[in-house]
């Protein structure tokens, strides 16, 4: 039988130069850089995210891509977005002009249009959103989970903490590329939101299945490179749906051909079985286990008690109800240092990082939440670097380090509150979910 390993070993692969990747830190760092390669961009802009907002960074980003498309009708922009996500306001806010109306503002306002393509990767939001990640400009890749608003962009006092890499390699710049143009844009279901007329959701009903089906099919395609002592491998992959998903198979992969240690990160602590079976045979095999999370509070649906409680508000106490029965299965772990469990928290600022990294050899990109909405709803996608010369050591040495500086070790399950300590509002909506059993579908779409 062949090795977890050995199919690492066989994947397809391209050649990165080590010299040609690089970490970046903060939200304001990324932001900068997103709008440095927007102005500097020669030949294409391709942004693809689950949304762009209509709020100061948003409209900035859309401002710059369209300057730079007035200096130079000849340059390519494209950006794609969620089809749902798109036509709707935020969760828990009032009512107001969605995102596509914003888009639509500004293909009147400028003489040469921009294209944002609305991608309906299921008929209903809740079933699953355009989750793929990374910005293409010319031959480089900005690579991060976040999407672009104020607090992800950090252009007020708040952050959303995420991961950012800024990768130059044209193969796998065309690569990404392609992906787009044909399983993406080509398709009939994905329609311009700039147009005053857009079909309803109802009239493509049809062709979303078709996309879905034929994305559940596609991968990245490339000819694989060798590798020279000199470069690090790296892999895109993309995935949606339990069946046959090659990125969800990449990562439990990753996780059960761990020697010595895995470091995991994730927003919303809620691993899909197969995850949390792989986590629990490494550290039974010895392998050192840490895990960063969001505390509730750092969490992107937190409502503070002091503030009218929404039932989206919930959701940061699920999760962390989820961790202390994780912790607290895994009391004796933790006491003999087999497990780490890091809790986020750094002022009134959120937490959304995600990836994995296995024996310092194995470091994993992605925008997937490692839950298991992602493991079966969303279309998702990630980069899988392979180092096996240590070029990259230090620069992933150095992020770990950023992102625990802002982390509370978990000692022991009892840090973390009890249902009974929370507001009254909360443990109300927590009884009625056990009631009826919602708990077990709610974590299937969380």
């Amino acid at each position: 039988m062949m090795t977890n390993r050995n199919l690492f070993e066989h994947l397809p692969t391209l050649a990165q130069d080590p010299n040609q990747f690089e970490t970046l830190f903060s939200a304001s760092d990324f932001r900068g850089r997103l709008i440095q390669a927007i102005r500097e961009a020669t030949k294409r802009i391709y942004l693809v995210a689950l949304y762009l907002e209509d709020d100061e960074a948003g409209r900035e980003v859309l401002t710059e891509l369209y300057e730079a498309k007035q200096r130079n009708p000849g340059l390519e922009i494209h950006v794609c977005v969620d089809w749902h996500r798109a036509q709707r306001g935020l969760i828990g806010a009032q009512a107001s002009e969605t995102n596509a109306a914003l888009y639509t503002k500004f293909a009147k306002k400028y003489q040469h249009c921009i294209p944002v393509y609305g991608v309906p990767v299921r008929g209903r939001e809740v079933f699953g959103v355009l989750h793929l990640k990374g910005f293409v400009v010319d031959d480089t890749v900005i690579y991060s989970g976040a999407s672009l608003n104020n607090i992800y962009l950090h252009f007020n006092d708040r952050y959303r903490f995420d991961r950012y890499h800024v990768i130059h390699n044209a193969q796998l710049a065309q690569t990404m590329v392609n992906f787009v143009d044909q399983e993406i844009i080509a398709h009939p279901a994905v329609n311009d939101l700039t147009c005053a007329q857009k079909p309803s959701t109802k009239e493509i009903k049809s062709d979303i299945r078709q996309l879905r089906a034929s994305l559940a099919k596609s991968s990245y395609q490339f000819y694989s490179q060798p590798i020279p002592a000199t470069h690090v491998a790296v892999t895109p992959l993309v995935g949606v749906g339990k069946k046959r998903n090659r990125l969800n198979q990449s990562i439990n992969q990753l996780i059960a051909m761990a020697q010595d240690e895995v470091f995991i990160c994730t927003p919303y602590f809620n691993f899909p079985r197969s995850v949390a079976k792989e986590v629990k045979r490494a550290i039974k095999r010895g392998v050192k286990v840490s895990i960063v999370v969001g505390d509730k509070t750092a969490n992107d649906f937190y409502i503070s008690p002091e503030e009218e409680f929404k039932t989206i508000g919930g959701l940061p106490y699920l999760y962390e109800r989820n961790l202390r029965q994780f912790a607290k299965a895994n009391e004796a772990h933790i006491a003999a240092r087999n497990l780490s469990i890091h809790l986020w928290k750094h002022d009134d600022n959120s937490f959304h990082l995600k990836g994995v990294w296995v024996d310092k050899r194995y470091m994993l990109l992605t925008g997937n939440n490692l839950n298991p909405r992602a493991w079966k709803l969303d279309l998702e996608n990630a980069i899988l670097i392979q180092d096996h010369y240590a070029h990259l050591t230090e620069q992933f040495e150095q992020e770990r380090e950023n992102i625990l500086q802002h982390t509370q070790l978990i000692c022991t399950y009892k840090q973390l509150e009890k249902e009974e300590h929370y507001p009254d509002a909360v443990q109300k909506l927590m009884r009625k979910i056990t009631r009826v059993k919602a708990d077990r579908v709610l974590k299937q779409i969380l």
